[in-house]
Order: structure tokens, then sequence, then C-alpha cells
């Protein structure tokens, strides 16, 4: 039975009643509106997702980020072996032969590459690198902040035919969308990477995309490539894929986040249900307690993932602003009211609703609202996303809707060239604009339409605009 809230949560005792704190600190400093980038700052080190590192670049993962990551590694680790593929882990080093052999592939990650030179005091005789797509890759995304280390998933299949290559590339992608929208609550959008966006020394990248409205720019949130023969040649294969995913924790906080922290879609938070009890003055706390314990049984024991915090030099107020900061989906309080009422208030971290209900019916009304809430995130989040999307037919169109931070969808001509110049064209303090995906899903291109940047015969329509 839990007697103490995770993430800071202290054994109640009992005998003397202790002092309760009247901390007021808990609020944020800025708003999501006003300084998107402070705000995430600060919700991932106040939600006690991460912590700070004496080395630049790195972080420490607090248990709140890890075992949201092993929530969805659990589910995807089950799905990749649906396909039969196995596990390896290879060493962190590797030698500066054996990365010269994917040279097209390090080219841009050169400068980052770590190089160990010493054992203890003596020279190595060779050095040896950190192997760059597992460590010290600036330039890609952690699972929240882009850093020196990160952790992501990662996958390499070999084929003997290039049409089994291909489907296994698109299963992949979809279970990377399913990830994002099934458990983060995350609409993305399928499609597939430019030329110049592609994986480096690849056949084709695809991925799925998503947008941030508040800041108006994309953020790539997973890809699976077809690398062809260009690696395969080295290593002596005949058709190899990878696929990765990354920022995935960070897009999700980035989406459902608001000014009082986090906020958790169900499937993914490590405690869908935190029990406060809220005793009054000459309240009887031992059967509050008692009760705050039974819900947390009850609960846990039909599956969900429940805990009580027992915190006595905490004040309930100060409690509901940690676990909302903290991004739990619901918040059980029961005081003496409810205590005689046989009743449990229930508050809903998304919407803020509070309902009242029998505690007789408390798991069927625990499950309905947390597949309410499961449903609701990715509906609001595919509402504000789509409300961003603008069809543009023309340049100045095109430089109206950057500067309003929308998704663009535009007719090109697909060509490297038209690519380049648009970046060249947009450069500026807010970073320039590119090609995010060519969405599978197209819509019907008009005969005779053009490309919005060159006047050439548009090919296809893709989705343009900034990105992290």
């Amino acid at each position: 039975m839990s007697s103490g809230g995770k993430g800071g949560g202290a054994k109640g005792g009992g005998g003397k009643k202790k002092e309760v704190k009247k901390e007021t600190k808990l609020g944020m400093a800025y708003k999501k509106d006003d300084n998107f980038g402070e705000w995430y700052s600060e919700v991932v080190v106040n939600s006690e997702m991460i912590e700070y590192y004496d080395i630049s670049g790195c972080y420490i993962l607090r248990p709140w980020a890890m075992e949201i990551w092993e929530l969805l590694k659990e589910f995807f680790d089950a799905e990749i072996k649906k396909l039969k593929l196995k596990p390896y882990y290879f060493p962190l080093f590797v030698t500066e032969n054996v990365l010269q052999k994917e040279k097209d592939h390090i080219e841009g990650f050169a400068p980052e590459v770590a190089w160990v030179t010493k054992s203890g005091k003596s020279d190595l005789e060779a050095p040896i690198a950190i192997r760059p797509t597992t460590l010290w890759v600036k330039h890609s995304a952690t699972i929240l902040f882009r850093s020196r280390e990160f952790l992501w998933q990662e996958g390499h299949t070999a084929f003997a035919t290039k049409e089994e290559a291909d489907e296994e590339v698109l299963q992949i992608l979809e279970l990377y969308r399913r990830i994002y929208e099934e458990f983060l609550a995350v609409p993305v959008s399928k499609g597939r990477k430019s030329e110049m966006e592609k994986f480096a020394g690849g056949l084709y990248t695809t991925s799925v995309e998503a947008f941030i409205p508040n800041t108006g720019r994309g953020i790539q949130g997973a890809t699976s490539h077809c690398l062809g023969q260009n690696f395969a040649k080295m290593f002596d294969i005949t058709y190899e894929n990878e696929k990765g995913a990354r920022e995935m924790i960070g897009v999700m906080v980035m989406t459902h986040g608001d000014d009082k922290g986090l906020v958790l879609p169900p499937r993914v938070a490590p405690i869908q249900v935190i029990v406060i009890p809220v005793p009054y003055k000459d309240a009887d706390t031992t059967a509050i307690k008692g009760a705050c314990e039974s819900a947390v049984y009850t609960l846990n024991e039909s599956g969900f993932r429940a805990d009580l915090d027992t915190r006595e030099n905490y004040s309930p107020g100060w409690k509901y602003s940690h676990w909302e900061m903290k991004g739990v989906p619901l918040r059980i309080e029961i005081g003496p009211k409810d205590l005689a009422n046989k009743q449990v208030r229930i508050v809903r971290r998304d919407n803020g609703a509070k309902v009242d209900i029998p505690v007789a019916n408390l798991v069927e009304e625990v499950k309905a609202l947390l597949d309410e809430i499961q449903g609701n995130l990715l509906k609001t989040a595919k509402e504000k996303r789509d409300a961003c999307i603008e069809v543009i037919h023309t340049w100045d169109e095109f430089t109206a809707a950057l500067n309003n931070k929308r998704l663009i969808l535009a007719p090109w001509c697909d060509e490297e060239e038209v690519e380049k110049d648009v970046k060249n064209r947009t450069k500026g303090d807010l970073g320039a604009a590119k090609t995010l995906c060519t969405p599978f899903d197209q819509p019907e291109l008009p005969e005779g339409s053009v490309c919005f940047a060159s006047g050439k015969p548009a090919k296809k329509w893709s989705f343009w605009g900034r990105s992290y």
C-alpha cells in the first residue's frame, strides 16, 4: 500500500502533528505565451524531470522523466518483437577506421565527435571516438533538451530486396505515429523528407512531424530511413534500414504544458491519480487517512498508477500546486464532508473540472475520466495544430504565413536548388524556412499548379516552415 507521494513525497507519521509549511513559491515565473523558451526550461526543472549537471550540455534525467521513457519503451519493445527484430548492444567506443567507413554520414557530426585519448595517465596508442549516434551529437535533440547526451530508440535491419526494406520503413513509421498520437496525444504528419533534409548518405527518409503553435515551429518527431546500399556495401549487407526517435517527451511537454506546469496524458503519466487528504480543524484525520489509503489501494489493484501524498509539513493547497506542476492527470481530495457522504472529489489537470463521485463508483469513474482526458488532449492539440495550417500558392503568401507562425502547405517543384533558395531568402534572427516533409496524405494538385517559390510546374504539396 502506498504511503508517500513520489517525486518528493514522504511518509506521514503518527503522533504529534507537524507544523504545516506555508509554501507559496510553486507558481511559474514565466508564461508559455510570453517567453516560451524560459517557460519550457522552468517546467522541466520544476516538475522534477531534469536536474542540471556540472558538464555543459548534460543533464540528469530524474525518475519522473525516466518513468515516462520506460512506459514508451515498454510499448515499442513489445511491438518490434512482433516484427521478429532482435536487440543488440554495441560498445560506446568506436575506432577511427570504422568511423571513416561512414564518412558521408559522419561528416555532419564530425565537429561534435568526442575522442578519448588517455587511459588513466597513459596516452592511448590510437584515439577512440565516442559513437556519435549514441553520444555527444550536439545538434540532435534529447527526449527533453538539445544536449550532448541523449536517450533514443534506434534500430537497423537488413533485407535482400528493396521492397522488403520499403515495407518495414513504413511499419516502423506507423509505430512512431502511434506513440505520438495514442500515447503522447501529439498530432503528427507522416511524410517523406526532401533530398536536402534526408539522412546523410541514405536513399530516402520518412518522418513524423509535429508542430508547436506557440512558437510557429515544426519539430521532427522520429525518422525511419531506407539507407539503400550506400552503408550496406561497407559492411557486406544488401539493403539496410535505420529508424530512430529522440524528441518525444520534449514535444509532449511543449504541446500540452500550461502556465501551471506539465500536463501529462494518462497513458504516459508515472502517477495517473494522486490522492490528497484534506483535514480541517477537529476533523477525524485517522478516518480521512484511512479513506485515502483505501482509495489508493482500490485503484492500484484495478490497474491504475495511483499514489498518496501524506506529507504533514505541507498544506493541501501546496500539494495541489505541486502535483499540478508535475502534470498528474487526476487529483482526488478527501475531506470530512467527503467522508460523511461516502464520496471523493476528483479534479482534472487538463481543464480543472471538479466532480464529486460516490466511493462505490470510484474505479469506473476514474477509468472513464482518464480515457476522456487522453482523448481530449489529442483533440485539443490537433485543433490548435490544424488552425495553424495555411495553404498558400505565391511567394508573398508564403512570407506572410511564415511571419504569422504558420505551418505552411505549398505546391512545390521538388528541386533542391529551389529549396536552397528559399532558405537563403528567409534567413534571419528567427532562422530560415525549410521543407518539413511531403505528407503521404496529399491533397489534389490541380492541373497547371506552379511552385510557390520558382514558378515552375509543381509536382507535390509539401509542408514548409521554421523548425527546431
